[in-house]
């Protein structure tokens, strides 16, 4: 049996003569190594953090690219936790590229000819990326740490949430990084060194839930980085069958002085990291169709972020309703950009999702809300009604959106269509099309010939 210790020193062994015998006749031998790395996953731990083991892999790329070999994956060694510390004698910490001290973050990239991993921090020091070759670890703000990935075998972008264990682990890893080139961090030493992986997935998350009752579920993709005030709890609907967001809880609102005081402590929370979040938008998912009591609420946010600009979603058959006035006093208070969930140009696709409202509806209701000048996002999902209503979904949504008096700050969002257990209720022919990223092209093409900016609203993407 081969113990860890033999396949660094066989792997050293091949990565010094590979100058003095032909390429291809290592090939065979390198793949053993490979092989034997991976009946021996117990020894793997040892592997990642052993130089001599990461030159390997490197020379092994080169070669791969030359030959063509079809290099075994490893894709199971980054997933897997490691569980002793990164921050050991044995760990592998890159030299330090560069220190990027930008006015609303700091990046710090590692790598030796290029940068080969960074870590982006906001200037209240919690880290918001981390990117280490070709994996992104993405921080929420809630404490829960998300990884993004594309697999070189098939190419599916993979998403998930990493556990408790997992997320300590690369945490752990970043960090090491950073102790790594403390003396470097001149004056934002303190602000960057401030947290411990422990306090950003215990404490931070802790204080998340005193300061939002609820999680924030969802958001356009231009808010990803806005200061998210609660306004209100749930969706005044809360029936489309293809939304599970807000099952969890009923409407409420917050009344003018439960509001201030949760302001109060966004801002609280957030700290100096508010530099890096431009606008306010008011959750969670009909704000806008509170009517007068709105008016207080608008006014608090300006008070507390006066050079904010303000968004928020908006359901169409609640915003149809309203007179156009309104949207002028709304304009006049703020209120700078809405999102309205059209989802389809067909009467059919509504029906079928249990979405109220006609979309003729919104070709009046925008013109509103241009008048009053604000700007629009309208969201259409893409992939609604599967093979059966594909033509009739596509041809009446670009017929609806012909008729939209949309300027260059509105954007077009194209949603495909994410299967939830909501979806369950609805006939799976209508909820699937094979095809899916070629109609996304389809769509794609047709809203920009009409002169119209066009977004991927990829809901899977999101967190706040």
């Amino acid at each position: 049996m081969m113990h860890g210790s033999d396949l660094v020193k066989r792997s050293c062994s091949f990565v010094m003569f590979f100058c003095m015998e032909d390429m291809k006749a290592m090939k065979e031998k390198i793949i053993l190594v490979y092989e034997a790395i991976q009946r021996y996953n117990g020894f793997y731990k040892t592997m990642l953090r052993n130089t001599t083991f990461c030159a390997f892999c490197e020379t092994f790329d080169h070669v791969d690219r030359e030959m063509s070999i079809g290099r075994p994956t490893l894709e199971w060694m980054r997933y897997a936790p490691i569980e002793s510390s990164v921050g050991d004698e044995d760990a592998i910490v890159m030299p330090l590229y560069r220190i990027e001290k930008k006015p609303s973050s700091t990046v710090i990239s590692f790598g030796r000819d290029v940068p080969e991993s960074y870590i982006a921090l906001d200037r209240a020091g919690r880290p918001i990326v981390y990117n280490d070759r070709g994996y992104t670890y993405k921080r929420s703000l809630d404490g829960t740490l998300h990884v993004r990935h594309r697999h070189s075998s098939h190419h599916r972008r993979e998403r998930r949430v990493l556990t408790v264990d997992e997320a300590k682990e690369v945490l752990e890893r970043a960090y090491a990084h950073l102790e790594h080139v403390r003396e470097h961090l001149m004056e934002r030493r303190e602000e960057v060194m401030r947290w411990t992986p422990d306090k950003l997935l215990y404490e931070e998350k802790l204080r998340f839930r005193e300061v939002y009752a609820y999680p924030i579920t969802i958001l356009p993709p231009d808010a990803y980085f806005d200061v998210v005030l609660q306004a209100t709890f749930g969706c005044t609907w809360n029936q489309c069958t293809f939304c599970s967001f807000y099952k969890d809880r009923t409407f409420a609102k917050r009344d003018a002085a439960s509001f201030r005081e949760h302001v109060r402590m966004v801002r609280a929370f957030l700290g100096d990291s508010l530099s890096l979040r431009k606008n306010v938008f008011l959750a969670d998912g009909n704000v806008l169709a509170l009517g007068e009591p709105l008016i207080p609420l608008l006014k608090t946010v300006r008070t507390f972020f006066p050079e904010r600009r303000i968004a928020s979603f908006l359901d169409l058959w609640s915003g149809y309703k309203k007179d156009r006035l309104w949207w002028k006093t709304l304009a006049e208070l703020g209120l700078y950009r809405v999102s309205i969930g059209l989802e389809s140009g067909s009467s059919n696709i509504l029906r079928i999702f249990n979405k109220p409202g006609e979309p003729e509806e919104a070709i009046e209701l925008i013109h509103d809300l241009k008048q009053a000048g604000l700007a629009v996002n309208v969201i259409f999902l893409v992939g609604a009604g599967g093979v059966p209503f594909r033509e009739e979904h596509f041809r009446d949504s670009m017929r609806i959106l012909s008729r939209l008096p949309l300027h260059a700050n509105d954007i077009v969002y194209l949603s495909p269509l994410v299967h939830n257990s909501e979806l369950a209720a609805v006939d799976p022919e209508l909820t699937t099309l094979p095809d899916l990223d070629e109609e996304l092209s389809r769509w794609f093409d047709s809203v920009k010939a009409l002169g119209y900016k066009a977004s991927l609203y990829d809901i899977r993407e999101f967190l706040y």
